[in-house]
């Protein structure tokens, strides 16, 4: 896209549309390109859309939108929105298909970076060292940070209100068909507009088949965290930016949330690739997590869960 407009409140509470082209948008100082980037929509069919900046090694500055309507003019089908859009697919048809679904969070993504292209980090170092295996407890890990009221079993198991979150006590499962997903497809059907965030489908985050949630309660768009919602969710959408240092991440999708990644910046941008800052704008996110204000109450963080680095996928856009 060479156009985008940026949607701003004024203080009468009305609209204020201002078109940029990329090229004067560019021109804009660093502190004005960082306070506008978050509210540019697609000028053809309003979805969100991104900034990216000119890259080290020559490639221009650019408006995109992960949000286009199918029938936008600025939409331009490519080898990725097409791996996503088949995602979308097969994710859609387990929902059909499925009696409930498990969540492998050990599952790797696809590699479509070119053959010629050599990895930063050898692909068998991207891990973590401080990083939990896929089957971490998520009855331990919630007892250790929920505050919402539990009641304690005869044998001692925390067990949390059964509205969002149950714990499967029966000794065999009865759903026949659970196929597994990893985060990468899963992502991907919710960037293209599947009903997996609308879904009554169970869904496990175990490999045990103990913990299940509803989908519908469990994938969470950054626009809709609450603070005071002390359950862990399965939080998605996209990037806008970073911080100057790369230790914050802040989506596109609400202006008050940052999820912090200082802790485990080295292992996340060697897991995923990223070089520069301009490999996060506009890239896809999914992570599972727990949301909750800053010490002034001003902004919404999101924490990765236990730092776990297999609980979070990053898609970034293909140039």
């Amino acid at each position: 896209m060479l156009d985008a407009i940026c949607e701003l409140e004024t203080e009468d509470h009305l609209t204020a549309r201002t078109t940029y082209s990329v090229f004067k948008f560019q021109q804009l100082s660093d502190d004005d390109i960082e306070r506008l980037r978050q509210w540019l929509i697609c000028p053809a069919c309003g979805g969100k859309a991104y900034f990216r900046k000119a890259s080290k090694d020559g490639k221009a500055a650019c408006f995109g939108s992960r949000y286009h309507q199918v029938d936008c003019i600025e939409f331009k089908p490519s080898a990725q929105k097409s791996r996503e859009e088949q995602d979308a697919i097969e994710v859609h048809q387990q929902l059909v298909d499925a009696d409930a679904l498990m969540i492998d969070f050990s599952r790797k993504p696809r590699r479509h970076s070119p053959a010629n292209k050599a990895p930063t980090v050898p692909f068998e170092s991207k891990t973590a060292p401080t990083a939990k295996s896929s089957s971490i407890s998520e009855s331990s890990a919630i007892s250790e940070s929920s505050q919402a009221p539990v009641a304690s079993s005869a044998d001692g198991q925390v067990q949390e209100s059964k509205t969002d979150y149950q714990v499967n006590t029966a000794a065999r499962t009865t759903e026949k068909r659970v196929p597994s997903q990893g985060l990468e497809k899963l992502l991907h059907s919710l960037l293209r507009g599947t009903d997996l965030a609308k879904s009554d489908l169970w869904v496990y985050t175990d490999s045990e088949r103990k913990y299940r949630w509803r989908a519908k309660n469990l994938f969470v768009n950054f626009a809709d965290a609450d603070p005071l919602d002390n359950k862990p969710h399965m939080y998605w959408g996209t990037i806008s930016h970073t911080d100057p240092t790369m230790s914050w991440l802040n989506p596109a999708d609400s202006k008050d949330i940052g999820i912090p990644i200082d802790g485990i910046k080295l292992p996340l941008l060697a897991q995923f690739e990223i070089e520069d800052k301009r490999d996060l704008e506009g890239a896809g996110l999914i992570l599972f997590g727990k949301c909750f204000w800053n010490k002034e109450k001003t902004r919404k963080i999101i924490q990765l869960w236990n730092n776990d680095l297999q609980r979070i996928f990053i898609s970034k856009l293909e140039d």
